[in-house]
């Protein structure tokens, strides 16, 4: 720490006690900037709609969107309003005044302006605030100052500037950068606003129109990376997005939970979240299928397999069609009917869309022989044709209702129906592991599985197109199977998507084996894939230990590094005996320090450590549950560790978590991502031995 000076300022300025000097002057810029953001809110609260809105529902609709402005001028109080600052060698903003020189900006979550409309804190997201991330010495961007700020709760306590502009500087670390990094983890997922480094930025701000895939080694901060895209994107497409929609896709609700507060502390509300299973949700899951089996459900073949059995219902008709009108009667002959249903096969548009063109169709031959006949029949009069009783006999014969949930029904239970959808797609033992053991009498009794929800949404995108939203941002994308690609690529058909993910933590028996591959089922070939490979997270010591699993879980990836290194923030323990009471014993450790623990275990072994930490006292969280004064120690199931983390981690048994799956690839791969959930220590305790490959 130093006192401040113009230049050289590498280590923070921290406060001396009083209100003087340049840090008195940005705590005054910070309380007026406050004062400002709660005159917006007012402005925004103080409304009247009376004289503005016409109807009762405009006058709803109006409400609605000025109480989501309120929420959105919330002033957090232990969040800063402005992390950062840019001072310019030269004007750049309209406003500014020829010849005026250079211009300073607050960069902070959201835009603040006084009462006159100057800005005061600048959107971290507008074009103005980017140098705040990518300008360096060797690339200014005419930034001639940078000015990072040190707050403790929502209080400025220090500030650091680099000169970017002067030549005999010294290019050191940034102090508060790091300290901002290395935060303990309490509470759900924060943002990384103020920290984001300049090859995420990249990623942050490319543009809305492409799909881009984010390899991501642990700690790299691909997932804070995804939600500050959606962010970024809402904030320069606001309308587009507004219009067409955004989804974040997690891997279960625990991880939705930890990462929901993260976008609302940039300002932004509207973004829905939801789990795979939730968007495939047409029926109530209450099976479980091997792993064998879904690995078949969840191959892309199975696409071909419902396509097949969603049209084995079209047949050609034989007999003609007539049409009786009063006294006259019009008949469309049968060959005429197969041109036309012949048709509509070969357009490869939706089945649903079929069924409803056909009766039109059929309806219009009709219209032809009338008008041939000297009648002059208008659209009325097709639109009555097509619900004659003749014409939708014709309909059901040749292009009979699909429900999908019937359907797949149908598939899973009659030997039959599948060998004829699946000939040629999937041999007799594949059909086999597809076939219930005891088909359930009624779709509404089936037990369906996950893979089986997941079927039954592409059977209803057969038959209906899936709407479509503006962009899809999907964490822990690895894990998914082709059919679940599938799955949330019909949401973003005429939109893109953020595709997040690290091959190395695929956990499931379907897990992909290539982003090429994964990007094919989404429907995104051609995808740009960005690897990140620099944690910020995880510490040297603890990701260098966990990367020993890389050649046998994912032989092509480059093992991660780590910006932090922490000296003894690995312990290994081998407890011959009574392993219960030394993992409590570990746990008590860890919270004697400040932040988070987690205490993550094979998930055979939660109950036992469930009861021991409940008979010893130890009061613990479910994952995905809020940290508070009183409880900071969260038991985690190894199944559920993926996304989460902990400031200090208590890792029991790994030879337990690799037993835990169905093969040892994918046990080691658990393993690898429970090692690397910790931010500042990692205590492993085994009795059992280590997996060779930790040697």
């Amino acid at each position: 720490m130093h006192s401040p000076t113009p230049t050289n300022t590498a280590a923070p300025t921290a406060d001396s006690g009083a209100d003087t000097g340049p840090l008195g002057r940005e705590r005054a810029h910070l309380a007026a900037s406050r004062a400002a953001l709660t005159a917006m809110r007012e402005d925004v609260e103080a409304l009247d709609l009376r004289d503005v809105a016409g109807t009762w529902v405009s006058a709803q609709v109006l409400q609605k969107q000025i109480d989501e402005r309120i929420k959105a001028l919330a002033d957090l109080s232990h969040t800063p309003l402005f992390f950062g600052r840019l001072d310019y060698l030269h004007a750049i903003s309209e406003a500014a005044s020829e010849g005026s020189g250079g211009e300073r900006f607050y960069i902070g979550r959201r835009h603040v302006h006084d009462a006159g409309g100057d800005p005061m804190v600048i959107d971290w997201r507008a074009p103005v605030s980017q140098p705040f991330y990518r300008a360096s010495r060797t690339e200014p961007m005419d930034v001639a100052k940078r000015r990072r700020f040190g707050y403790t709760g929502g209080e400025l306590t220090a500030y650091e500037d680099e000169n970017l502009s002067d030549p005999d500087e010294a290019d050191t670390g940034s102090a508060l950068l790091a300290a901002e990094i290395e935060k303990p983890r309490v509470g759900p997922m924060r943002d990384i606003v103020a920290t984001i480094q300049p090859e995420q930025d990249e990623i942050v701000r490319a543009d809305v129109t492409g799909t881009i895939c984010v390899q991501g080694a642990p700690g790299t901060g691909k997932t804070a990376v995804g939600l500050h895209r959606v962010a970024y994107l809402l904030y320069a497409h606001r309308e587009r997005l507004a219009r067409t929609g955004t989804l974040v896709v997690g891997p279960n609700r625990s991880f939705l939970q930890y990462i929901e507060q993260v976008l609302p502390a940039l300002g932004e509300l509207d973004v829905a979240q939801a789990t795979v299973q939730e968007l495939v949700g047409h029926v109530e899951v209450r099976g479980t299928d091997s792993a064998g089996t879904a690995r078949i459900k969840g191959d892309a073949r199975m696409a071909r397999v419902l396509r097949n059995a969603v049209r084995a219902g079209i047949t050609l008709p034989t007999e003609p069609c007539t049409v009786v009108r009063g006294s006259r009667r019009w008949r469309v002959p049968a060959y005429e009917l197969e041109e036309i249903v012949r048709e509509l096969m070969n357009r490869e548009i939706r089945y649903g869309a079929a069924l409803e063109a056909l009766p039109q169709r059929i309806a219009h031959a009709v219209l032809v022989k009338m008008e041939q006949g000297g009648e002059a029949p208008d659209d009325r009069v097709q639109d009555a044709v097509a619900r004659n009783a003749a014409v939708k006999a014709t309909v059901k014969a040749c292009w009979p209702a699909v429900d999908p949930v019937k359907l797949v029904h149908r598939l899973l239970g009659d030997p039959e129906f599948l060998a004829t959808a699946a000939d040629g797609i999937l041999d007799a033992g594949e059909q086999a592991a597809l076939l219930w053991a005891k088909p359930p009498r009624s779709a509404r009794t089936a037990p369906w599985s996950a893979a089986d929800a997941v079927l039954i949404d592409e059977a209803a995108d057969l038959v209906h197109r899936t709407p479509s939203l503006g962009h899809v941002v999907v964490d822990e994308a690895q894990d998914l199977s082709p059919m679940q690609y599938r799955a949330v690529g019909r949401r973003c058909t005429t939109g893109s998507a953020t595709v997040l993910g690290d091959l190395a933590q695929g956990t499931t028996p379907w897990a992909t084996g290539s982003w090429q591959e994964a990007l094919h089922h989404l429907g995104k070939d051609g995808a740009h894939v960005e690897e990140l490979t620099q944690g910020f997270r995880v510490p040297g010591e603890v990701i260098a230990y966990a990367s020993r699993l890389l050649p046998a879980i994912a032989p092509g990836l480059a093992p991660a590094t780590s910006v932090r290194d922490l000296p003894g923030s690995l312990v290994l323990r081998h407890v011959p005996d009574g392993l219960d009471t030394a993992v409590l014993d570990a746990c008590r450790a860890a919270l004697r320090h400040e932040g988070s623990v987690g205490l993550i275990a094979a998930d055979a072994r939660i109950p036992a450590l469930a009861g021991a930490l409940g008979a010893a006292g130890l009061p613990f969280l479910d994952p995905g549950t809020e940290t508070t004064a009183e409880a900071r120690l969260t038991l985690v199931p190894a199944s559920l560790a993926k996304g989460l983390e902990y400031d200090h981690v208590v890792l029991d048994e790994p030879a337990a978590i690799v037993a835990g799956e169905p093969d040892h690839r994918t046990g080691l791969r658990r393993l690898y991502v429970s090692l690397t959930r910790a931010v500042s220590g990692l205590a492993v305790l085994h009795t059992q031995p280590l997996p060779a490959e930790l040697a």
